[in-house]
Parts: C-alpha cells; sequence; structure tokens
C-alpha cells in the first residue's frame, strides 16, 4: 500500500506542475466557481438571507465537483492520452489505478481546499451555522470526487481531444447543473421532475452536503440513506463505464 501511495505521490507531484501552468484549467478551478457566487446573489431573493446563502455556498461545492473535478479531469485525460502519456506510464510499474488517482490529485487538492473555505467562509462571514454532522458532509464532497473522476475517465471514450472537451462534457453539466439542485431547488420543479432528478449524478451529492452542513442533528444519518445509496450506485455505475469504455491511448 505504501508504495502505491508513493507512486501515486509522485505521479502527482508532476501533474500539479502541469496543473498550475494551464491557465485555462487554473481559471477553470479557481474562478469559474467562484463566479456563481455572483451569478447566486443577482438571482436570489433579498429577502431569507440565511437561506441564500446556504443555498449559494452549498452549491458553490456542487459546482466545483462539475468544473473542477468533471471537466478539467476530462481535458487532463485526453490530454495525457493523446500525448501517448498514459500508455508509456501503464508499461511501467505503476498500476492502472494509481496513473488514473494520481492525474486527478490536482483536482482533489483544489476542491478540497476551496470546500474547506467554503464552509469557513460560510461559518466566519455569513453567520451560517457550522457543519451540524461533519461526517455526511465529508461523505459527500469525496463521494462526489469518486463519481465525477470515474465519469471524467468515462467521458473520454467519445472526447477526440481536449477541444472536443468543451462539447462532450456539456451534456452532463447542463443536466447536473439544472436538475442537481445546486442551481435551483427540486422543490419549485414539478412532482415528476423533481423524482427524476434525483437520480442526476450531482443530486445526491447536494443532498448529503445540505444534509451535513444544514440539516437536523438528530435526523441526518437516516435522511442521508437515500442519497447515499443513488451515490454508490453511481459509483458502480461510473467503475462499470471506466473499464468498459476507457482508452489508454489514442484510437488510429
Amino acid at each position: 500500500m505504501s508504495v502505491s501511495l508513493r507512486r501515486i505521490w509522485s505521479l502527482g507531484r508532476a501533474e500539479m506542475m502541469l496543473f498550475w501552468r494551464n491557465r485555462t484549467a487554473v481559471f477553470t478551478a479557481l474562478l469559474l466557481p467562484v463566479a456563481t457566487v455572483g451569478f447566486y446573489a443577482s438571482v436570489s431573493p433579498a429577502e431569507g438571507l440565511m437561506s441564500t446563502n446556504a443555498f449559494m455556498l452549498t452549491g458553490v461545492l456542487g459546482f466545483l465537483l462539475l468544473f473542477v473535478v468533471y471537466y478539467n479531469l476530462v481535458s487532463a485525460y485526453v490530454a495525457r492520452r493523446e500525448e501517448l502519456v498514459l500508455k508509456r506510464l501503464r508499461a511501467g510499474e505503476s498500476r492502472d489505478g494509481e496513473i488514473l488517482a494520481a492525474t486527478a490529485v490536482p483536482a482533489v487538492v483544489v476542491t478540497i481546499g476551496q470546500s474547506v473555505i467554503a464552509v469557513a467562509v460560510g461559518a466566519l462571514l455569513l453567520d451560517l451555522p457550522v457543519p451540524v454532522n461533519a461526517l455526511v458532509l465529508l461523505v459527500g464532497v469525496l463521494g462526489g470526487i469518486v463519481v465525477f473522476t470515474l465519469l471524467a475517465a468515462a467521458s473520454t471514450a467519445f472526447t477526440r481531444n481536449v477541444e472536443f472537451a468543451q462539447i462532450s462534457t456539456m451534456p452532463v453539466l447542463l443536466v447536473c447543473m439544472v436538475g442537481s439542485g445546486a442551481l435551483v431547488p427540486l422543490e419549485v420543479l414539478p412532482d415528476q421532475v423533481a423524482q427524476v432528478a434525483r437520480f442526476v449524478p450531482l443530486t445526491p451529492v447536494v443532498e448529503l452536503i445540505r444534509l451535513g452542513w444544514l440539516g437536523s442533528p438528530d435526523g441526518t444519518f437516516g435522511q442521508s440513506v437515500v442519497p447515499l445509496a443513488i451515490l454508490v450506485a453511481w459509483i458502480v455505475l461510473g467503475t462499470y463505464a471506466l473499464r468498459r469504455w476507457f482508452r489508454w491511448e489514442p484510437r488510429r
């Protein structure tokens, strides 16, 4: 296990260097999620400031998974594949999972770091309570990272090059933005639409984050069973899709 972690960390450090040199990736990861705060402020009603701030920050955590993890990783995996980096790494001692995990290191580090900052900002500056159940909140964030890493890897199967990632990722981004409750509360949607939306991959993540941060301390675990089950189902489905369709070298 220690050897595996050393390999991931060694490859991950190289990925971090490449990440900071990529201005587009840095903008998408650091500035785009923050820019959504201004969007929330422009569309949210002035009354009910507490609930508005809570909805905003928990939604921003969901946007981190979409843009920092999913979108950036689709581009990163495709770039490494087309440059034959994945093929060369696979010919060495590193295992498949180690290579994929190492490529995801920058996205994971940035997502966790910005999530911690968001919780701190909510508690210190926006008068939001500290998370009532940090474990449920953590499970939501980490589970979301796993799901969208797997979906990013699977999405490379129909992404020919880095430029095409802007198009190939659009269906997942749009469905998750509109149907997860991160941008539009599910309560305002028609009942049948809301029921279907609960199976969107980002929806259980947002629900777990909001339960862990703002839910009732006595009922958090009971309320988290259904979204957790849906999240696990997406992890299983994403793992299958990765093994079935992920390619380690360009299609000739």
